[in-house]
C-alpha cells in the first residue's frame, strides 16, 4: 500500500473509450509504478506510457490495484495526472533582493510562496532557472533527454555581480552549465531582471557583449525591469525613471544591432515595459518574428494588436495565473502535449500581459465616432458567428493599469458603448499594473465605483482554478461579469457577441 502526498501522480481524468478507461483505471487512483518502476515528474510519466504495453499499479483508497494495458505504440493512455513534479519540487536557496515571492503579502494561499529553481518547470512551464542547484545528473537527463528548450535567470555575467544579485556564492560559477547545455544543443532563453543602480548602466552592457563573446548560441535574451509590491522588503530597490529605461532601450537596440552583424540576428529583447515606461518607440510587428518571448512581455502590445485587428492567425496564449506551474497547473499546459506551455511569472512576477499599444493598429476613429452597425467588425467570409448576448448595450472593459491604454485606443470608436475600466492594484502596490495580478477585491472595488455597465468583460489570465491571488473567487464579483480569454482575437469576438 502506499500513501500519497500533494504531490502525488494522482489521476484526475479518465478520458472516455481510452485503454485507461477500458482498463478500468478511475479518477482519484494515485501512479505508484510504471513498468515496474516509480515516475518522478509527468515527464517520465509521457516516457513510460509511450509503449505499446504498460504495467502500472495504483493506490485506490488504500489499497493496491494493477493493470496490464495494450495499446497501440504512440497511442495516449487516456488520463491525466494532477501534478507535474511526483517527487520533490527543487526549491530555491537563491535570496534575489527582487524576487517578487518575497514581496507577497502574508496568509496567501500556501503555494504561491513556494521558490521553484527546478529545471524540469523550466522545461514544462518556462520557469527561469538560476542553475545554481543543477547536477551532473540534471545535465545528463536535460541532454539524454533533449529537455528543451530551457529558460535560464542570467542577471549578470559578471561572477562576483551575479553572486551579489542572487544573494549566493554559487551563482559566480553556475552559469557554467549554460555553455555546457548549450555545447550540447539545448535550446535555452535568458532573461535579464534589470534593476537600477545594480546590474544597469555600464554593468549590463558588459552582460550584453559577455553574452554575444561567450553564449551567442542563447535562441534570445529577455530584459525587463525590476518589479515592485508594496511589501517590497529591501529599501535600496527602486523602480526605473523613464530616462533609465530609456538607457535600456537604447542599449538593447545597439546590441541588436551588434548581435545582427555578428550572428545575423537580433538576440537581445527589451519587454514592452522598457518602452512604455521610457516613452520609447515600439518596434515593427515584424521584427518580433514568431513571439519567442512573448510571455517575458517582449512583444505583447504588437501581438494583441494584431490579433485584434485579425492580422495574425491564432492566439499565442498567455499564463493562465500567478505561479500556474505549482497551483492548479493541468498536462494541458505540459510541453510534452502542448507547443505553447502554460508559463507562471518569473523571477519578478511581473509579465506584462497587454501594455500601451502606442501608434499600432490602425487608426482609431475620433472619440465619440460610433462603430459601424454597432461596433461589430466585418466579419471573414466562413467566419462562423458567435451567439449574441442579449439586452447589452454597454461594456465595461475591466484590466490593469498598463493594458488600459492599449485597450482605450483599440476600442474608442465604440464612443459611450464600450469603456476600458483600469483596476489600480491597491493590494500589491507599488509598479504592480499587469492584467495577471489583477484580485478579485480591487476589481470588486471598480465594479463598485462603474456599477451601469450591463456586462463586464474579465481577462481570464488574472485567475487560477477560478481563484484570483488574494483569494476570491467569481461568486466574489457581481454575476454581470464575463471572462474572456486573454488575446485580441477573444477581446473581438466577444465584442461581436455583444453589438452584433
Amino acid at each position: 500500500m502506499s500513501g500519497s502526498t500533494d504531490l502525488s501522480p494522482r489521476v484526475t481524468e479518465v478520458h472516455p473509450g481510452t485503454p485507461a478507461e477500458l482498463a478500468g483505471m478511475c479518477v482519484g487512483d494515485v501512479i505508484v509504478t510504471v513498468n515496474g518502476r516509480p515516475v518522478r515528474d509527468i515527464i517520465e510519466w509521457h516516457h513510460a506510457v509511450d509503449d505499446a504495453s504498460v504495467s502500472l499499479v495504483v493506490d485506490r483508497s488504500g489499497f493496491e490495484v494493477e493493470f496490464e494495458i495494450s495499446k497501440q505504440p504512440g497511442e495516449q493512455l487516456g488520463v491525466a495526472i494532477a501534478s507535474a513534479v511526483f517527487d520533490r519540487v527543487q526549491t530555491c536557496d537563491n535570496h534575489c533582493p527582487f524576487c517578487f515571492i518575497f514581496q507577497l503579502p502574508k496568509d496567501l494561499r500556501k503555494s504561491l510562496y513556494l521558490k521553484d529553481d527546478d529545471y524540469r518547470l523550466s522545461f514544462l512551464f518556462g520557469n527561469f532557472t538560476t542553475l545554481t542547484r543543477f547536477t551532473e545528473s540534471d545535465l545528463e537527463r536535460v541532454i539524454d533527454q533533449h529537455l528543451s528548450p530551457l529558460h535560464v535567470s542570467i542577471h549578470a555575467t559578471n561572477p562576483w555581480k551575479r553572486a551579489e544579485m542572487l544573494r549566493n556564492d554559487r551563482g559566480a560559477m553556475s552559469l557554467r552549465w549554460l555553455k555546457v547545455l548549450l555545447a550540447n544543443h539545448i535550446e535555452v532563453r535568458g532573461q535579464i531582471v534589470v534593476c537600477p543602480g545594480k546590474n544597469d548602466g555600464s554593468e549590463l552592457e558588459a552582460t550584453l557583449a559577455d553574452i554575444i563573446d561567450q553564449f551567442s548560441d542563447l535562441e534570445a535574451v529577455a530584459l525587463v525591469p525590476i518589479g515592485l509590491s508594496k511589501f517590497n522588503p529591501e529599501p535600496e530597490l527602486r523602480v526605473h525613471t523613464p530616462e533609465e529605461a530609456a538607457r535600456v532601450v537604447q542599449l538593447v537596440e545597439k546590441y541588436q544591432a551588434i548581435a545582427r552583424e555578428i550572428l545575423g540576428r537580433e538576440l537581445f529583447w527589451a519587454s514592452d515595459e522598457f518602452y512604455l515606461l521610457g516613452q520609447s518607440p515600439l518596434p515593427d510587428v515584424k521584427v518580433y518574428g514568431d513571439f519567442a518571448m512573448h510571455e517575458d512581455g517582449v512583444g505583447i502590445v504588437s501581438c494583441f494588436v494584431e490579433e485584434f485587428y485579425e492580422r495574425r492567425v491564432g492566439a499565442l496564449g498567455v499564463t493562465s495565473g500567478f505561479f500556474a506551474s505549482v497551483d492548479g497547473a493541468t498536462p494541458s499546459g505540459y510541453r510534452a502535449t502542448r507547443d505553447l506551455p502554460l508559463n507562471p511569472a518569473g523571477d519578478t512576477g511581473l509579465r506584462v500581459e497587454n501594455s500601451n499599444a502606442v501608434q499600432l493598429g490602425t487608426p482609431p476613429a475620433k472619440k465619440g465616432t460610433p462603430p459601424a452597425k454597432k461596433g461589430t467588425f466585418p466579419a471573414k467570409k466562413g467566419t462562423p458567428q458567435p451567439e449574441k448576448i442579449p439586452n447589452v448595450r454597454s461594456v465595461g472593459v475591466l484590466t490593469g493599469s498598463y493594458a488600459a491604454p492599449v485597450l482605450r485606443s483599440l476600442l474608442n470608436s465604440y464612443g459611450s458603448h464600450v469603456e476600458v475600466l483600469e483596476v489600480p492594484n491597491d493590494f500589491f502596490g507599488g509598479n504592480t499594473a499587469v492584467a495577471g495580478l489583477m484580485v478579485g477585491a480591487d476589481i470588486k472595488r471598480v465594479i463598485a465605483d462603474k456599477p451601469d455597465f450591463d456586462v463586464y468583460f474579465l481577462p481570464d489570465v488574472c485567475l487560477s482554478e477560478g481563484r484570483f491571488l488574494d483569494g476570491t473567487t467569481m461568486k466574489d464579483l457581481p454575476m454581470n461579469i464575463e471572462v474572456v480569454a486573454t488575446d485580441g482575437h477573444a477581446l473581438r469576438r466577444s465584442l461581436e457577441k455583444v453589438f452584433s
